[in-house]
């Protein structure tokens, strides 16, 4: 098993602030899947974690949804309703298919798109083995802005950069293709900070053009107390940890609310603070957070209830973090938020 970043690193000027891990080797029961970690403030303070004892699934920053049609990609035990967790021969993969051209087409957060024919648009494969978006009556699904072909970059990892896209596949235990996803990911400097950088991460999921697909959670397969995480995760460092948002204080608070931002607020080993501001939830999303048994946020895509993908259709979400230096109190917020 291996959690050593496998594919390029991140860097804000001459500061590498987080490696990804392509192709982790680890146990299937895991959910393997790319992820973010190391991912480090610019004073060097790790605030990912991963493989931890108390959860082995949770990895880095990554996306990952513990039902996917049937399928477990989030790894761990499955909630089964009237049952609770179980360990089922359910665990799909996700996968890097290709590096696409820095950009993508993983689009802003909460558009929800049509590829299908319905929508006179196709997803599908060039003649050159790379994705090929074709957008006619579907650019008004798309905010009006026709979606650009996406050609296939060479398939070697980016070295030390300031970003990356990829194309991915998610798959079901024998291997049938249950999503594809494309992926933006970015470090940007934030002006006039020394102490803070933003984590752009954008990624669309598209459902395959002959059948739809169903996102679920534990919630929606019926576990109770506010668990329908599945999505965007940041498993952050070991330790004590606190979150609040604009209006609240505490996991009980903030756990399932819909607010702008919510902030995690922690401390490394040698008790250097960082302090990390979540952005993007979509629409019916909410934030799943953990303070307690372990500190992690998710943006919950199916909370309470699930989200069907028709067909040929997409799901894109954008989330910016801060990532930063010290303890950012409530009203320090807005001046590191992206605008």
């Amino acid at each position: 098993m291996t959690d050593e970043p496998t594919g390029p690193r991140l860097r804000i000027g001459g500061e590498i602030v987080a490696g990804y891990v392509v192709a982790p080797e680890i146990d299937p029961r895991w959910g393997p899947r790319p992820y973010l970690h190391p991912v480090r403030t610019l004073a060097g303070v790790t605030v990912t974690d991963t493989l931890p004892e108390d959860h082995r699934w949770h990895l880095g920053v990554s996306v990952a949804l513990q039902d996917v049609s049937g399928t477990n990609l989030w790894g761990g035990r499955t909630y089964v309703r009237d049952t609770g967790y179980t360990w089922r021969d359910d665990h799909g993969q996700i996968t890097h298919d290709a590096w696409l051209p820095d950009g993508g087409t993983a689009g802003p957060v909460g558009v929800e798109a049509r590829v299908g024919a319905s929508a006179e648009a196709r997803v599908g494969a060039s003649a050159k083995g790379g994705v090929e978006t074709r957008v006619g009556a579907a650019a008004a699904d798309t905010g009006g802005e026709p979606v650009p072909t996406v050609p296939e970059h060479p398939d070697r990892p980016p070295a030390d950069v300031d970003g990356f896209a990829e194309r991915l596949r998610w798959s079901d235990p024998s291997g049938a293709t249950l999503l594809t996803e494309e992926r933006t990911v970015r470090a940007t400097a934030l002006p006039d900070r020394a102490d803070a950088w933003l984590l752009d991460f954008a990624y669309r999921l598209t459902a395959p053009a002959d059948r739809d697909v169903v996102l679920g959670s534990p919630a929606t397969n019926g576990r109770p107390g506010g668990a329908g995480y599945g999505g965007f995760f940041w498993r952050a460092a070991s330790g004590e940890v606190s979150t609040f948002t604009a209006s609240a204080d505490g996991e009980e608070a903030v756990n399932g609310s819909t607010e702008a931002w919510l902030a995690l607020g922690g401390r490394s080993a040698d008790g250097a603070a960082y302090t990390l501001v979540f952005t993007g939830l979509g629409d019916g999303d909410h934030w799943f957070v953990r303070t307690g048994i372990y500190p992690g946020v998710c943006v919950a895509l199916a909370w309470q209830r699930t989200r069907r993908l028709a067909a040929g259709t997409s799901l894109r979400r954008r989330h910016r973090i801060v990532v930063a230096d010290g303890n950012l109190l409530r009203e320090g917020i807005a001046a590191v938020l992206p605008t």
